[in-house]
């Protein structure tokens, strides 16, 4: 069969091709065993578009000491803090700009096979314990942000999330393929139609926001592989354009992975392209961000009321119906 034999059904009648039903089958069994996980990013990964307005947001003001008493030395506030704390150690002392702000004083102990850290804040003067030098939000930030990088599990996670990547392209190209149509009704798949039952309409959801998002997931997908393993991206680019010293910092292979990485956080703020510095461009870049990177969370939510629906729901029916011949 020539190409033009091959792709003439596969425009007008795309449902009768034999491949597009192998690569519906290839995308339902790859969103139901990526999709708890695609979801979870897709989270995760809208909320920290703001995760520098987050950080400013749970960053609380300075404590400042207000004591008349002359500022105690490195090595005085370290015996105040060792006689609060017994069996820990001063680790390091970090001390603000303003020699009135409560100093940040981190401590370790061993105890058997176990060791552990504290950070603290201690008043400057009186070496009084202030609270933990890390606040909650801070803290919780922080893992959010491990999570989404690493799956709190260090270079495992981050090789996990390489994986996640590969499969969120192949959903993307995969579910292109399945949504397209035909040529004569390809237009009116583009947005989920009022009259339809409640069946085809979440079918047409599912199919729109798959369409107008195409290109987010691409982002995604290929820029979070890239920040998962770098180093088969940076391989490529040298073979592409191998480094010299008269090319260093102009090869387009570093351009655009320079790119690559701030394309996949939205972040525009202060490099130009569109924006320049902060401002209503900027916030409505991260809005768009925000919004089309819980694109991947609505496809995982109405593809499984479809997977419900077309499988599952009819083979409980089944199994529940009663043998005739019983």
């Amino acid at each position: 069969m020539t190409v033009r034999n091959w792709t003439r059904p596969w425009l007008r009648h795309p449902k009768t091709i034999w491949l597009r039903r192998a690569l519906f089958q290839l995308h339902l069994a790859s969103g139901i065993a990526f999709g708890l996980y695609i979801l979870m990013m897709s989270l995760t990964g809208s909320v920290l578009v703001y995760s520098n307005e987050l950080f400013r947001a749970a960053t609380p003001a300075p404590i400042l000491s207000t004591s008349s008493r002359p500022r105690l030395t490195d090595d005085q506030l370290a015996a105040a803090v060792a006689r609060l704390y017994p069996g820990f150690r001063v680790t390091r002392i970090l001390r603000a700009v303003n020699p009135d702000e409560a100093v940040d004083v981190w401590l370790q102990r061993h105890d058997h096979s176990n060791d552990q850290r504290i950070q603290r804040l201690f008043d400057p003067r009186t070496a009084a314990d202030l609270g933990k030098s890390v606040p909650a939000g801070i803290w919780l930030i922080s893992r959010l942000i491990d999570l989404h990088d690493n799956l709190l599990a260090g270079p495992t996670g981050r090789k996990v999330n390489a994986l996640g990547a590969l499969a969120l392209l192949l959903l993307a190209l995969t579910g292109l393929i399945v949504w397209w149509p035909g040529l004569q009704t390809w237009r009116r798949s583009l947005t989920p139609h009022r009259g339809l039952g409640w069946k085809a309409w979440t079918w047409h959801l599912h199919s729109s926001i798959g369409f107008w998002s195409f290109a987010f997931m691409l982002i995604f997908g290929v820029s979070g592989a890239y920040l998962s393993l770098p180093d088969p991206f940076q391989n490529l680019a040298d073979r592409i354009d191998p480094p010299t010293p008269a090319n260093a910092g102009l090869r387009l292979v570093d351009k655009l992975i320079y790119w690559l990485a701030f394309f996949h956080f939205g972040r525009v703020n202060g490099i130009g392209i569109p924006c320049s510095g902060p401002g209503l461009c900027d916030q409505t870049t991260k809005a768009v961000w925000a919004i089309f990177g819980l694109a991947p969370a609505a496809m995982f939510i109405t593809g499984s009321i479809l997977w419900w629906n077309r499988v599952l729901r009819p083979r409980l029916r089944s199994t529940r119906a009663p043998n005739p011949r019983r």
